[in-house]
């Protein structure tokens, strides 16, 4: 982390925007100096300095924005400005965002707590901070022209509310919302529970380790850094936390952890969230935790644009175990999507003829994408690379949003870093086989059999294959004419 050093008068701009908002005059002495990130790894729990006591996350490639206490208020300080944020190793994108990054520093706080966030605007234009489902009162929400007027630029305000209860909760821009979140304004909001000294909260268990993340989506073309802020859909980066597998950092744990995992969408489109090897209990969502009769398990949740999700599981299976988006094309990064499908397409007799005109055309796409993994071929700069990732095997062939579960029995407790590639046991990894193969039985059709009736037509070992052959019927001229 590094800090920043604003201008003397940044107070003064205080002063003259604070009236926006009903906040005490304790706001007005001066503005929490801001703490801004520069690296895109996933940093340590940030354990509190002071006030109540808590057991904090950790945000996925991102960080928790260190606070101040005044007069008994926890005071943050936003600021909201152009980033440059690392997506995977050597690509880069030039984003909007909050303290350094995109997204911006997960804000932890208890619930009872009285907040005071300081909102510095340094974007070209105006902008607002909604607390996305927060309970407070109305003159915060941060809907410009609607709750407030919008921040001007260069202007800093104050929002001022009590956490009045615990969740899992986001906050973006209510002002010019489709540009500037298509370019990356977003963060988490973690309010954890208030417990008198060793109760428990009868919905939110305690866990030994807790993890967040959002989940976004950008267009940007090969080559180039810039989000293009009025696509609606066809989106070609599916990040979490704004990074792309490979450069999403896995999530490192011991065996028989109890672990938490809470993942907010802030994406045009739901995203099927599934893990490996375990099941898991969907426990809340921003509305609050879920009634214990409301829990089942499952190996895969979906969530829901502007919704979030947030499930606990006990990692007792030891490995290296996936976890992705189940849209299989939302594991792919930067790709086209008017590629015709050349599957079983015989380019032998084409090749010479278009390598005379261009020397380096290369086949693609006859047996599959997966080639595509292993080719060098050339791309332009500052471009993730479509299906790409190594694993101790080969190529994961993956981008977008994927990562791993890794479980270490000897993972030590509080210990994030990565332990290495897990080692499977003897005899319990898939194999070759190398002995003989029988012929596969195929069934054989009767007279009189057609395709869809009766009962299955009898197999014969030794039946050699045949080709089935499409028919097609077309219908009579009139045979529409009643409809």
């Amino acid at each position: 982390m590094n800090r920043r050093n604003f201008f003397n008068g940044a107070a003064a701009t205080a002063l003259g925007a604070v009236a926006a908002a009903s906040v005490s005059r304790v706001a007005l002495a001066a503005l929490p100096e801001p703490v801004l990130q520069a690296s895109a790894a996933t940093m340590p729990p940030l354990v509190p300095p002071t006030g109540r006591p808590y057991n904090p996350v950790v945000t996925l490639n991102g960080w928790t924005l260190p606070w101040r206490m005044t007069q008994g208020v926890k005071e943050f300080h936003l600021v909201a400005e152009p980033v440059v944020r690392e997506m995977a190793p050597g690509f880069k994108a030039h984003m909007w965002g909050y303290n350094g990054q995109s997204p911006g520093p997960t804000i932890e706080v208890v619930e009872g707590d009285r907040v005071r966030v300081f909102v510095t605007n340094q974007l070209p234009e105006h902008t607002s901070v909604h607390w996305h489902g927060q309970r407070l009162p109305n003159g915060m929400d941060g809907v410009s022209g609607l709750t407030q007027p919008a921040i001007p630029v260069g202007k800093t305000y104050v929002y001022e509310f009590v956490a009045r209860r615990p969740g899992t909760f986001m906050y973006h821009p209510h002002a010019d919302e489709m540009t500037q979140m298509a370019m990356g304004m977003m963060g988490f909001w973690v309010t954890h529970p208030k417990t008198e000294k060793g109760a428990k909260h009868p919905l939110i268990s305690e866990v030994d380790r807790d993890f967040c993340f959002l989940l976004s989506a950008y267009d940007i073309d090969p080559g180039s850094a810039t989000p293009k802020t009025m696509t609606m859909l066809d989106f070609n980066l599916w990040s979490w936390n704004s990074r792309v597998f490979p450069g999403i950092d896995t999530l490192n744990v011991r065996q028989g952890d109890k672990v938490r995992i809470r993942v907010g969408n802030l994406t045009m489109t739901n995203h099927p969230m599934h893990l490996h090897g375990h099941e898991f209990t969907v426990t809340g969502s921003d509305g609050g935790p879920w009634p214990l009769a409301a829990r089942v398990p499952e190996v895969t949740t979906d969530i829901g644009v502007g919704q979030m999700r947030q499930f606990e599981l006990v990692a007792d299976e030891e490995g290296d175990w996936a976890f992705h988006c189940h849209k299989s094309h939302h594991t792919m990064n930067t790709m086209g999507h008017n590629v015709p499908n050349l599957i079983g397409v015989d380019h032998r007799g084409l090749v010479g003829k278009l390598q005379r005109a261009m020397p380096d055309y290369m086949v693609m796409g006859e047996r599959g994408m997966a080639d595509m993994g292993a080719m060098e071929m050339p791309i332009p700069d500052n471009t993730a690379p479509m299906m790409t990732g190594q694993g101790p095997f080969g190529g994961v062939e993956m981008g977008g949003m994927f990562s791993i579960l890794k479980v270490r029995r000897d993972q030590k407790p509080g210990n994030y870093t990565d332990p290495g590639w897990y080692r499977q046991p003897p005899g319990t990894r898939a194999y070759e086989w190398t002995g003989p193969l029988a012929e596969p039985a195929r069934p054989t059709m009767h007279e009189g059999m057609h395709h869809g009736h009766g009962s299955t037509p009898a197999t014969h070992p030794t039946a050699s294959p045949t080709e089935t052959e499409v028919q097609v019927r077309k219908p009579s001229a009139n045979a529409h004419a009643n409809h």
